[in-house]
């Protein structure tokens, strides 16, 4: 146990994992890093370990939680291979470490082949933990808590449906060399699945909760809805937003 990470009230799943140990719920940002970890075991078989809290109790405001993350947000990724053991928290953060760290063959970003496309790569994911998913969860908290605030509701969806231009202009391509649509954000030609799809689709697949199908329609939004399907497809995306991490009831 290393003394200044756990505490005697340190879940003992968490104090005694071996290896890779993420503490999750099953939100857009949870789920961005449950999906990334998923993508490693397939093709590694990286392994590791869960605990899943429900944030609703504040049980990642506790003390225990706090040590591991001062923020008290999830998730929280702690690193067992290492003496100490190191603890990584945002999403975007755990994603660099764990492609960085575990990502042997450069599968999923940074860097594939091409080094500068590792800057492609933190640009988007950059794009997207700054602007995107700020004003996606601004609408989803007005609109749960203060729903006859129309001003907030109308100027943060206005914001998000700008981030989804954007994420459509890049798929659409027509501003790329080959001038062609691409099937992912980053990468030559077509792109390659990455990180930095992982990071903004677990949260814009969530759209029809608060946007209407007339504001993200086909004629407007084709490559970003034909990408949304393409990465849900993939059985890693399906184990790392399934039922694994639905608590038991």
């Amino acid at each position: 146990m290393s003394s200044h990470l756990y505490v005697s009230s340190t879940p003992p799943e968490v104090s005694s994992a071996k290896g890779l140990h993420l503490i999750t719920q099953n939100t857009p940002n949870g789920q961005a890093t449950q999906i990334i970890l998923e993508e490693l075991a397939a093709v590694y078989g990286t392994s590791f370990t869960t605990s899943l809290i429900d944030i609703s109790t504040n049980e990642q405001k506790k003390e225990w939680f706090l040590r591991l993350n001062p923020n008290g947000r999830i998730p929280v990724v702690v690193d067992n291979t290492r003496s100490p053991p190191f603890p990584i928290f945002e999403t975007s953060a755990q994603l660099l470490y764990l492609t960085d760290h575990f990502d042997k063959e450069k599968k999923f970003g940074p860097g594939f082949e091409n080094p500068l496309e590792r800057s492609e790569v933190e640009q988007w994911l950059f794009f997207w933990h700054g602007g995107g998913a700020p004003y996606q969860g601004q609408v989803n908290f007005f609109s749960k808590n203060a729903p006859d605030n129309e001003f907030a509701i109308n100027r943060f969806k206005k914001e998000t449906l700008r981030v989804f231009g954007v994420i459509e202009l890049q798929l659409s391509g027509i501003y790329t060399a080959s001038g062609q649509p691409r099937d992912y954000l980053v990468g030559e030609g077509k792109g390659k699945y990455s990180i930095a799809d992982i990071k903004s689709w677990s949260w814009i697949k969530y759209y029809p909760m608060r946007f209407s199908e007339e504001e993200v329609n086909k004629k407007e939004f084709p490559h970003l809805l034909a990408w949304i399907d393409r990465i849900a497809a993939r059985p890693a995306v399906k184990l790392g937003t399934g039922e694994k991490y639905v608590p038991k009831k």
